[in-house]
């Protein structure tokens, strides 16, 4: 008992563990570390962000499984390997090889003064829905997106809920097209 059994792939195969990873070749200088849960962890720079994507899905990782982001506003003393700066946002996403059972987490820290990264639309197009979002709740700008428009909110809304430094409680619900009073 305690002991964890061997990841497997199809047909009994061993999975790939980030020792056997040919990424880890590829992408050398590229900040990683491991999950409480076995996890692979890239800490890549916004400008390195959309080729280590593009280099998993090469590699096989043909799932976008989350896409989301981070408000570290309050919270700036985390833990992160060394080489990396904290920002205030990050970026989170989670990549599968649902064939090499295998997950990958890439977390790219954001500044909050540059809000920007590249989209992922042309390499995932699920990613389309789920950065709107980061969008909409963060203000995080996606360049190279198709339609970056807010999802969750109405248009003409002032600001992005998920941010520490937007006030709870000080903006009444509003619902569109609500009905009146009876």
């Amino acid at each position: 008992l305690g002991a964890r059994a061997p990841r497997c792939g199809p047909a009994g195969n061993p999975a790939v563990t980030p020792e056997s990873s040919p990424l880890e070749l590829s992408l050398p200088d590229v900040p990683r570390s491991t999950s409480a849960d076995g996890h692979d962890l890239l800490f890549p720079d916004r400008d390195r962000f959309h080729d280590v994507v593009a280099a998993h899905r090469e590699a096989g990782f043909e799932m976008l499984a989350d896409l989301t982001a981070v408000d570290y506003l309050g919270h700036p003393g985390r833990a992160l390997p060394e080489g990396v700066t904290p920002e205030r946002f990050e970026l989170v996403v989670m990549l599968l090889s649902l064939a090499q059972v295998h997950r990958v987490r890439i977390r790219v820290q954001v500044p909050e003064d540059a809000a920007e990264v590249p989209s992922l639309w042309d390499l995932y197009r699920g990613a389309e829905a789920m950065e709107r979002e980061a969008y909409d709740m963060y203000g995080i700008t996606f360049t190279g997106h198709p339609d970056l428009t807010r999802i969750l909110m109405p248009e003409d809304w002032e600001g992005h809920p998920l941010r520490k430094d937007f006030g709870v409680g000080r903006v009444p619900v509003q619902f569109k097209h609500a009905p009146g009073p009876r």
